[in-house]
This record gives C-alpha cells, structure tokens and sequence, in this order.
C-alpha cells in the first residue's frame, strides 16, 4: 500500500509540474483570404507618450555606452547576463513557447522565461504573443502590427509611436488565444506586469552590482539597465525591420521575411527568418537546429534537464521539398 501511494504521489507531481494548458490550434499560418480594404488609409494616430519615452530611453542608452569605461569587468558580465536572460524571455519564452507551442515546458522553467519577459519589458506575454500570431496570420499587410511594407522606421519602432491600425485590433480580437487564457504563468505575469517590469527590468539589474560589489547607482543603472533594456528592444525589433528586408529567401520568395545573419546573431538565433515564416511551428526557427542559434541550445539544454520536451520539428525531406518548389536558388545544406 505505502509502494502504491507513493507511486501516486509521484505521479500527482509529474502531472502538475507538466500542468500545460489543453492543446488547440495555434493560428500562425499566414492567411491567404484576407483583403486589404479599399479606400484611404486611416489616418496615423501618434502616441506621445511613447514617442517621448523612448526618446528618453535611448538618450539614457547613448549616454550608458559613455558610462562603459567607469564600469567593474563584474558588472559588464552582469550586463551580459541581463541581456541573455532578457533575450531568452522572448525568444524562448514568448516567441517560441507561447506564440507557437513549438516545445512544451514544465512549470519551473515557464515561470522562470516569465520573469525573464519581464526583465526584457516588451508588452505581457500574452499580449506579445496575441500579436505575433496576428503578424504571422497576416504578415505585410494592413493587418500585421510591424507591417514592413510601411517602411523600416515602421517596422523597427514606428509601430510603437501610433496607434494600432485597426484591422491589427479586429484581427487580434478574433483570434483563439484560449491556450494563453489557460496558462496560468501567463495570467498571472498579466495580472502583475507593471510591478515585474519596475522589479526585473529595473530595480534588480540596478540594485545586483551596487549591493553585492559596491558598483555606483549611477553606472548600475545606465549600464545594466538601460543600456542593457535597450540593445534588448532593438534586436528583437531587428527581426520584424531588417529580417523582413535584407537578405536572401531560400525557403519561400513569396514572402518578405528573410535569412538574415547580423539579426541572427544579435537576436540570439532568430534571424533565420524566411524559414520561420516558413515553418512557424519549428521549435528552432532555424534549419541549422542550434548552429548559430543560442535559444535553440537553451531548449535543447532545457530538454537535457527534463523541463522542456515535444520539440516539434520539420522534416528534412519537407525543407527539401520546399526548397524546390518555392526557394531563390540560394539554398545551402549546412
């Protein structure tokens, strides 16, 4: 009896350390159907709040690059560290797990890529990801919140500085999100992002170095803070400005994103885009799996630890198949 309860009672925590929501379809396959509406463009809304905000951010970055020198070897690692952590948030966290289900993960490394999202302050994750898969569904179009059509300033950050074309609104109200609505590290990083955002993407990076090594306020904050913040929100942004304009598209020449290295390398691994507009549903949004892909080596590692598993993953003989019918000729196997 006591071998059977325990067995039970492993059981019960197995279970509940894979408490991931229900599957269901994830919509993030590009929507061949919709159709621009005729007629002048709803005029450009702009939020200057945004616009002054993050004048002011990237001020205060431009300035931390000049703090460098005074800065301990101990906190620019801490400054590197902050960034990885961050970076991962989103592209293990709210991009590849949450966005596309591409892998499941249990419930200590959800709750850890939650607080790294808000370490990396780029909208709740359920708002990242609602709008991910509306730019996916609907990418280059009126429809898409990035829409790189409207140029790289757009693209990059123009997006953020007015307000949200509404059919980006209508779209994103018509989606099924109840995988996110389900997710309790999800609703509960919602519920509080305003207080985990003051503590993870501000006061720790800030407070880290000047307790524990006596590194100036004055640096902590401009270096790992806002320095640190910043470089994070531009290679994420490269992904939907430059990797949407700049190099070449092995997989599929009938869409805009594109296989970029420069973005690869800044955005931890996800430059890679033509294939994941391709294949969204890859776990390593990549061909190569954890070549030149950070975030590809954390899951693996993380699967090694026995916290993620189910990477999903395309064939070789489907990437081929789609190099043939759709890619530019570019292709390389390695």
């Amino acid at each position: 009896m006591r071998a059977e309860a325990l067995e039970n009672k492993q059981q019960q925590s197995t279970s509940s350390n894979w408490d991931v929501p229900p599957e269901s379809a994830v919509e993030d396959a590009f929507d061949t159907t919709y159709k621009e509406k005729e007629g002048p463009k709803p005029p450009r809304i702009i939020v200057w709040r945004n616009v002054i905000s993050m004048s002011l951010l990237h001020a205060g970055a431009v300035y931390g690059l000049f703090v460098i020198p005074s800065a301990s070897r101990l906190t620019l690692l801490w400054t590197a560290l902050c960034f990885f952590i961050s970076a991962l948030g989103v592209t293990a966290g709210a991009h590849r797990l949450w966005s596309h289900r591409s892998y499941k993960a249990t419930l200590p490394l959800r709750i850890f890529l939650g607080v790294a999202n808000s370490m990396a302050f780029q909208n709740d994750i359920f708002e990242w990801a609602r709008d991910h898969r509306v730019h996916h569904k609907y990418s280059e179009t009126d429809a898409d919140p990035h829409n790189a059509v409207r140029g790289f300033f757009f693209a990059h950050i123009g997006w953020l500085l007015v307000r949200k074309h509404p059919d980006v609104i209508e779209k994103g109200r018509k989606l099924e999100l109840t995988d996110l609505l389900a997710d309790k590290v999800v609703m509960f990083q919602r519920k509080y992002y305003k207080l985990s955002v003051l503590l993870m993407c501000f006061f720790v990076p800030s407070f880290v170095p000047w307790y524990l090594w006596g590194e100036s306020l004055w640096v902590a904050y401009f270096v790992p803070t806002l320095l640190r913040y910043t470089l994070v929100l531009n290679a994420a942004w490269l992904v939907n400005s430059a990797a949407h304009m700049w190099g070449n598209r092995p997989y599929d020449t009938n869409i805009n994103p594109r296989e970029n290295k420069f973005v690869t390398f800044s955005a931890i691994g996800e430059g890679f885009h033509n294939y994941h507009h391709t294949f969204p549903y890859d776990y390593a949004a990549s061909e190569f799996g954890s070549k030149l892909n950070f975030t590809t080596c954390f899951i693996d590692f993380m699967c090694f630890l026995g916290l993620a598993k189910d990477r999903k993953r395309v064939s070789h003989e489907m990437v081929q198949a789609r190099v043939q019918r759709t890619g530019d000729g570019s292709h390389r196997s390695g």
